[in-house]
């Protein structure tokens, strides 16, 4: 699968208890994409099972700041996607998650694709800076996650 295959948006509720939605949508082969997000047993992976990171390219402080945002495979550590993503994107789902819910706020990652979107309600979405250092401040980390 190639990144350019991907767009990513958010979608921001206008009101509370709806979780901020961050929406992959995917132009590619479908079967590529469906093989990828299933397991052995021809089901799509659960949320428990997939970790979710964007790691910037750019510094926080350059002009535009891009990075790559991905979903791992929280066993393997196999990559199940990954996109390029503008640093704003993901920095206001983080901000409007915490605003609803505190520092650990949760979200939704929806992937689109043509037979049927997969939805996971996420609770931890991972930041790093082009070093590979985790920066705390901009990462939406549950209490009870040890680092």
């Amino acid at each position: 699968m190639r990144r350019d295959n991907f767009t990513v948006t958010v979608e921001l509720p206008d009101a509370e208890p709806n979780p901020p939605t961050l929406v992959v949508a995917y132009t590619g082969p479908t079967a590529t994409l469906t093989a990828q997000l299933t397991g052995e047993d021809g089901d799509p992976y659960p949320a428990t099972e997939i970790d979710a990171a964007f790691r910037l390219q750019d510094s926080l402080e350059a002009a535009d700041p891009t990075g790559v945002f991905s979903l791992t495979h929280r066993v393997t550590g196999e990559y199940l996607l990954e996109v390029n993503v503008p640093a704003e994107t993901v920095l206001d789902l983080v901000g409007t998650a915490r605003d609803a819910d505190g520092d650990a706020g949760s979200y939704r990652v929806r992937i689109e694709r043509e037979d049927d979107p997969l939805e996971h309600e996420m609770d931890a979405l991972f930041v790093y800076d082009s070093q590979g250092d985790l920066l705390r401040q901009h990462s939406l980390i549950p209490s009870g996650v040890e680092l």
